[in-house]
């Protein structure tokens, strides 16, 4: 790679050609305050010009994130002319924000507050007319508030990157122009699978999850029996809201918590998934062998379902027909569990925390309810509960560690704790496909070939002398490469997984936020590295399970002896499946 001499503030220094000045100033040791690069580097680039600094052979001020280096350049970023010109942008930015931080959802995590106090920004400097403001709560979701939006682009730039998607655009012109679905609509008309993954990028309160802490309030007040269940996932990020590395396993303090938050049980979603794996390998297996839709697709992630239902309703008798695990949960806790322990499920209220947006729309769909009750009443997110926590005054680091309950639901296996990470389901369901097609276990469980984050990996499998070819895909730009295949006949696949979040459940939507600025103590490349970190936090926990394949899970045996009958069971079908529909991509 050709190198080049600069100056940074008088010192000499050799970069690499083709950096921006904003991306050498880095490696050199530097930070120029910005709203873009080294958040997330997806942005509108050079838009908000809060990046700008002085640069020999340019004219005038330049914005950092998109000028290249060039050799012999002089970079000067503390000359009173930036330092004011940087000020100035800040300044700008405000008097177009709606600053009632105290209210917002976003405040402590406001990027646009971070740079304004470095920057030195004063407030009310520009005073005048304001943008007019949209405000979206139509989806059980998502919130928009265009009054907040900075116009940086990043949630433009996130849903094309992640999804191969233009749900968000540029809309009006001038001082008019705001973010927003196509004709300003709201998301709940729009083709948006509410995934959460514009919220995770937004650098403001312009984007954020609709909360449902007082929906949980609510219930406690009301006496309702409020039980809970924790996503894998929500284990290897929940630390992170309490500044503890990326990728702490914090299991054990996050069942204290949850019980001094005073819910009846304490219930772990790895319990239901090992009974998604028994329904799905089942499932699975049954349309292998008797020549049913294949290739066969996972229906876990419901950012994934809303995608299907959207662009691609012609495959949908590809889907498992199981439910989400939570979902599934939900119903076995108001059915079995109920009738178990002599609860009216009408007085059941069911939480689930988890690190999905898009979880908060599939609860409220009609198809995930037995008898006229939801599976799940409310969902909350990892950053919620992180809320609920610190609401209550708990010190969460100096938590005792405790044990879920598990009175005849609840146990778990590692196999259902590795459905939070990419493959994860995959590698979970080939454990106990295998077994129920050789009648052997595997002498090693642990799946490489589909870990890891690449967009697409494949594999193959001999079971018993049937070639069993899968393959994983996250984020639905590379599943549409799958999809594609299946539509035009000429896939290849017996089983997919797809996953809605780019690199899984431990980088969904509703996961603590990974911006640079707020976590000094992280490495450099933390942007490269957090889904890594949180997935490895599940492998470990996996790795020290006793019990590591699902159909060995004592709990769901004694479940299907006692009231399923056995996987894929008429009973089984009413509490646990479900079916899909095709949707309009776009509604008046």
């Amino acid at each position: 790679m050709a190198k080049v001499n600069i100056k940074i503030e008088g010192i000499p220094f050799e970069v690499e050609a083709g950096l921006t000045i904003l991306e050498a100033a880095k490696q050199c040791g530097f930070e120029i305050p910005s709203l873009c690069a080294f958040n997330h580097g997806e942005c509108s680039k050079g838009s908000c010009r809060v990046c700008l600094v002085e640069a020999t052979g340019a004219r005038g001020l330049v914005a950092s994130c998109v000028y290249p280096v060039a050799e012999g350049m002089e970079i000067t970023i503390s000359s009173p002319k930036a330092t004011a010109a940087r000020r100035t942008s800040v300044e700008l930015l405000l008097s177009n924000h709606n600053k009632n931080c105290q209210q917002c959802e976003k405040n402590g995590k406001c990027e646009l507050l971070h740079v304004a106090k470095v920057t030195g920004a004063r407030d009310d400097m520009y005073q005048g007319a304001q943008t007019p403001v949209t405000v979206d709560r139509l989806t059980p979701s998502i919130v928009r508030d265009t009054s907040k939006c900075i116009l940086c682009g990043r949630c433009v730039e996130r849903c094309k990157n992640a999804h191969g998607l233009g749900v968000l655009g540029f809309e009006k012109r001038g001082f008019n122009t705001i973010v927003a679905p196509a004709e300003n609509r709201s998301f709940a008309n729009s083709p948006c699978i509410l995934c959460g993954q514009c919220v995770s990028v937004c650098p403001t309160g312009a984007l954020m999850e609709v909360s449902e802490i007082e929906k949980v309030d609510a219930a406690f007040k009301a006496g309702k029996y409020v039980v809970v269940q924790t996503a894998p996932a929500v284990r290897a990020a929940l630390g992170e809201e309490f500044d503890m590395p990326i990728g702490t396993l914090v299991t054990g303090k996050m069942v204290s918590a949850l019980k001094r938050l005073g819910f009846k049980k304490v219930f772990d979603t790895n319990f239901a998934a090992d009974l998604t794996i028994m329904e799905e390998a089942t499932e699975l297996l049954g349309r292998v062998t008797n020549g049913g839709k294949l290739p066969m697709i996972t229906s876990c992630s419901p950012g994934w379902v809303n995608y299907a239902e959207y662009y691609y309703g012609d495959l949908l008798g590809h889907l498992s027909s199981c439910k989400s695990p939570h979902e599934m949960f939900g119903a076995i806790l108001k059915s079995y569990y109920a009738e178990k322990n002599g609860i009216d499920p009408k007085d059941m209220f069911v939480v689930s925390i988890m690190p999905c947006t898009a979880k908060k729309y599939e609860k409220e769909r009609p198809e995930l309810s037995v008898n006229g009750l939801r599976d799940v009443d409310a969902v909350l997110t990892t950053r919620e509960l992180g809320k609920l926590i610190k609401r209550s005054g708990i010190n969460f680091a100096k938590l005792p560690d405790s044990e879920f309950d598990n009175d005849i639901v609840g146990d778990y296996t590692g196999a259902g704790v590795i459905f939070g990470t990419t493959g994860g389901v995959m590698e979970a369901a080939l454990r106990t496909a295998a077994y129920k097609l050789t009648g052997e276990e595997l002498k090693k469980v642990e799946l490489t070939e589909v870990r890891g984050f690449e967009g697409i990996k494949e594999a193959t499998y001999n079971l018993a002398g049937l070639e069993v070819k899968v393959a994983v895909a996250h984020g639905m730009k590379h599943a549409k490469v799958l999809l594609d295949q299946i539509r035009e006949g000429v896939s290849p696949y017996h089983f997919i997984e797809i996953m809605g979040c780019p690199g899984g459940c431990v980088a969904g939507g509703g996961q603590p936020y990974v911006k640079p600025c707020f976590l000094p103590n992280e490495d450099a490349d933390i942007l490269d590295t957090f889904k890594a970190k949180r997935a490895g936090a599940l492998y470990a926990e996996d790795e020290s399970k006793a019990l590591r394949v699902s159909h060995k899970n004592p709990q769901i045996i004694k479940l299907y002896e006692d009231y399923l009958g056995e996987p894929n069971s008429h009973k089984a079908h009413e509490l646990l499946h479900t079916h899909y529909h095709a949707r309009e991509k776009f509604h008046k």
